[in-house]
């Protein structure tokens, strides 16, 4: 993983963001809302913006934070993302509002386990983002990758969870233990994929970049 010095110059380097955005990160930061660091949205959305999507599912919205910074940054992508949370989706609805995208994004409210029958009648899509609860992730991948279109991308997101993934220190806390665990079977699961080809990027939490193999 990349050190604080360097993480801090980077994030030095970023370009200024608008009041809105700003405004939901310190909201994060004061309510313990898992958004996004700073260079992990600056990574994905440069790479976004390389391959232009004009689709995107997003797993996982939170209270919208990345689902708004991709409108932003690609003003003619069309944006579905799930969210479970209902306090959670009912802020990700303001944020939206204020942000003025609501004309690029559609907000489900439920479980993406179970709301596949719904999201497909938005697809296809030309990128799959993961970002829900960890130990669900080759489920999420499984039931949604049919979804994608023929060049689509898989960004999956926290997949070094804190480093947790490389450590040989013993992690006292079962619960823990076991969420770990399945994060290491899906990133090799993943490396190991014979449809896909994967990169895991080490920065932020850690974010995977697949894309399907050519012939």
């Amino acid at each position: 993983m990349v050190n604080q010095e360097i993480i801090q110059y980077m994030e030095s380097l970023l370009p200024k963001k608008e009041e809105a955005i700003v405004a939901m990160e310190q909201y994060a930061r004061e309510h313990g809302v898992p958004i996004m660091d700073a260079l992990s949205i600056e990574t994905m959305l440069h790479i976004l913006k390389l391959i232009q999507p004009k689709r995107i599912l997003e797993i996982g919205t939170a209270i919208g934070y990345s689902a708004i910074r991709m409108a932003k940054a690609l003003p003619n992508a069309k944006i579905v993302t799930i969210e479970r949370d209902e306090e959670r989706y009912k802020q990700a609805l303001g944020y939206v509002a204020q942000t003025n995208t609501d004309g690029q994004m559609t907000l489900l409210f439920g479980d993406a386990l179970d709301m596949s029958d719904e999201v497909k009648k938005h697809a296809p899509f030309d990128v799959l983002f993961i970002d829900a609860a960890k130990g669900q992730y080759r489920r999420f991948f499984e039931l949604y990758e049919p979804l994608l279109s023929e060049q689509g991308i898989i960004i999956t997101d926290n997949v070094l969870f804190k480093g947790l993934v490389a450590t040989n220190e013993p992690i006292e806390q079962k619960r823990m233990r076991q969420l770990v665990k399945k994060i290491q079977a899906y990133n090799e699961w993943l490396m190991a994929h014979p449809h896909y080809e994967t990169i895991i990027i080490p920065i932020g939490d850690g974010m995977a970049i697949s894309r399907k193999r050519g012939e």
